[in-house]
């Protein structure tokens, strides 16, 4: 193969991803060092593009960040009002009494609801004028390599054709050299898995949990809007022994965040993520909020649920890592924006620091979250996401009160996470088929009219980025025994069975489709699925200022 010559762009940081964690630890870095060039890449079309609008957050980052955001026009508008948490059966709701005593860590008095997308843009406004390089549109696809050590990245290629050939508007991505390289992808990012991959990080710690959150926002009756109401749910529609739930915000001009969120270590093969959601819609206690509405946005995105068990080593040669890339959510507070945002000016700090001293590594990372109150507020929680996992839905909502209440999150155990999410599944022999109903085009919709309105878009010909490693281990196994999971799991139809003959199937992919949630990545049997980088600017197009 021809070696691609590759122009050089040199930088003192780069960093990978315009997430809250990203566009956090640029502002940092500026603020400790106004000099120092600094260069962001962020595979959506513009900042904010890849994500769904409607989120709490705790400002109390965005205090240490930027004390005068009030006077810098950010997009906080909407503060809770109201909240409350439901446990639901099939047609009835039960509120959780003194749910600040309860669970105090879910509290909202003093947060907000806002369009993350909108913070996040507003984020990488406050970044630029303080010097910041952002290059939307740019998909970070390899590491790249010197030395033992990562000293930059490699931004993917344009215009290659699917049959591996370079098309006529052919452009080669560029090398991104860098002092110090920080990884902020979010759950699952590709040259984060590389960097665990080479440099060992996930060593000694617990796999890494996931969910995946399937989101709507809606536009109802101003009558009906409630602004700074929220509402989470537990219970049905999911067995005991599935974890998972559901949100409802209020915020902005007559909007609603909907969205559900299933642990991605259910075990039914026949469960749908996204058929869960759309249910949800139904019962009694969500219904009423949707009626006379319109549907204005869908999407999708996994997030890490392991908590302070499954963070794994932050610290490589050459770079670190910060957000959901390390798994930083904090699950019963049901919020990472605050802690990826933290995370991400830590390791401004450890990174700036290796650069004023010279070190090839930013080896106070590590030392800096332990002193931080981000470790604390997630140790402070470890045992809540394993104990639903361990003991089913209800014990461990139980076990959830006593350890908020009475331990406090000192307990002298810690559970752990067994099993990483795609060992989970049982075979279809041994799974109860769901019979999800069929969509009614008001309340509740189908895939295909729901990636609709994620605007998503890859350029037909570019290679597909979704491939089998294998494709008669789909046949043996996913198609065989699991009876193809992922044709239900993919909240984006980008995986159909088709039978070809008697006896005969293959696997549809359908690209195109793809929202990049990295459920696929996450979820299947016998990690087949390789996710690869799609061209900067492919993918879902959420609108952010809404």
């Amino acid at each position: 193969m021809t070696q691609i010559e590759r122009e050089e762009m040199e930088f003192d940081v780069v960093v990978v991803g315009g997430g809250p964690a990203g566009l956090s630890a640029a502002i940092r870095l500026k603020q400790l060092m106004p000099d120092a060039g600094i260069c962001l890449i962020e595979k959506g079309s513009e900042i904010g593009a890849h994500i769904v609008s409607g989120a709490v957050i705790e400002p109390r980052t965005l205090d240490e960040l930027l004390p005068n955001w009030r006077d810098l026009d950010a997009p906080l508008r909407t503060q809770v009002t109201e909240e409350r948490m439901l446990f639901l059966t099939e047609m009835r709701s039960f509120e959780v009494p003194y749910l600040d005593r309860v669970m105090p860590q879910m509290a909202n008095h003093g947060n907000y609801v806002v369009s993350l997308g909108e913070v996040c843009r507003w984020l990488g406004e406050q970044a630029e004028a303080l010097g910041v390089e952002i290059y939307p549109g740019f998909s970070g696809a390899e590491l790249f390599i010197e030395d033992n050590r990562v000293a930059g990245v490699i931004t993917g290629d344009m215009g290659i054709e699917r049959n591996g050939e370079h098309g006529p508007n052919f452009t080669p991505g560029m090398i991104l050299r860098a002092k110090q390289t920080i990884l902020t992808e979010g759950a699952r990012g590709s040259l984060t898995g590389h960097a665990m991959k080479r440099f060992g990080l996930r060593k000694g710690v617990d796999p890494q949990t996931y969910g995946l959150g399937v989101k709507e926002v809606w536009e109802i009756p101003a009558e009906k809007h409630r602004p700074g109401l929220v509402q989470h749910s537990f219970g049905w529609p999911l067995d005991d022994h599935t974890y998972g739930g559901a949100w409802l915000y209020h915020f902005g001009e007559n909007l609603v965040s909907f969205g559900f969120v299933t642990g991605l270590d259910y075990a039914n093969t026949y469960l749908s993520p996204f058929e869960e959601m759309q249910r949800t819609k139904l019962h009694p206690a969500f219904r009423e909020h949707f009626e006379g509405g319109k549907r204005l946005i869908y999407g999708a995105r996994a997030l890490s649920e392991g908590g302070f068990q499954s963070i794994p080593r932050l610290t490589f040669p050459g770079g670190v890592l910060a957000g959901d890339s390390a798994g930083f959510l904090n699950v019963p507070k049901i919020k990472g924006t605050h802690t990826a945002m933290k995370s991400g000016m830590i390791a401004a700090e450890a990174v700036a620091e290796a650069l004023e001293k010279d070190k090839k590594e930013a080896a106070s990372m590590t030392a800096r979250v332990r002193q931080s109150w981000l470790w604390s507020e997630l140790r402070d929680v470890r045992n809540i996401r394993p104990a639903f996992a361990k003991w089913g839905m209800k014990l461990g909502a139980l076990y959830a009160g006593i350890d908020s209440m009475i331990l406090r999150g000192r307990a002298p155990w810690t559970l752990h996470h067994p099993h990483a999410d795609n060992e989970t599944l049982r075979p279809a022999s041994l799974c109860t088929k769901i019979e999800y109903p069929k969509p009614d085009g008001k309340i509740t919709f189908d895939r295909v009219s729901s990636v609709f309105l994620s605007s998503t878009n890859h350029e037909d010909n570019q290679p597909v980025h979704l491939k089998l490693r294998n494709e008669a281990i789909w046949r043996t196994v996913n198609h065989d025994v699991f009876d193809s999971p992922e044709s239900r799991y993919c909240p984006a139809g980008v995986y159909e069975q088709e039978q070809t003959g008697e006896n005969a199937w293959q696997l549809r992919i359908n690209a195109q489709n793809c929202v990049h949630c990295k459920t696929c990545d996450i979820k299947d049997p016998t990690q087949n699925i390789e996710w690869c980088t799609p061209e900067g600017g492919g993918g879902p197009n959420y609108p952010v200022g809404m």
